[in-house]
């Protein structure tokens, strides 16, 4: 618990320095030792006291350390034997009507992308 309200008094120093210094500066100005808070001050004071006093709640003897061990469930991957589906028949396409050969003249150039000789055949090109 004292740990928590002596990060709350840095927490402020540095807030109150960091609005007129910079970062560095109010970082070296809040941990300074030889300049605490009376925050500071009431938790250094906090600590002595209960260091001198001992622990609140008093102890029953020697230290004990109790474990607790709970075996987690044991995780078991099954599968299910599953079959492939049956596979319908392929068939082809079946076109309607018989296909042009050799191509069309008109539609040569836009197909083959590349413009045609002066004479409309294809004689001299790869």
């Amino acid at each position: 618990m004292l740990d928590l309200v002596q990060v709350t008094a840095w927490t402020r120093m540095f807030a109150g320095y960091a609005g007129t210094e910079s970062f560095a500066a109010a970082a070296r100005e809040t941990f300074d030792p030889c300049k605490p808070c009376n925050l500071c001050r009431a938790v250094s004071h906090a600590r002595d006291a209960s260091r001198q006093h001992g622990p609140a709640v008093p102890s029953s003897g020697g230290e004990r350390l109790i474990l607790i061990f709970e075996r987690s469930p044991v995780f078991v991957a099954s599968f299910a034997e599953q079959a492939w589906p049956d596979a319908r028949p392929a068939r082809a396409l079946r076109l309607s009507g018989e296909v042009p050969v050799p191509p069309p003249r008109g539609l040569a150039p836009i197909a083959l992308n590349w413009p045609l000789p002066f004479n409309g055949t294809r004689r001299g090109f790869p």
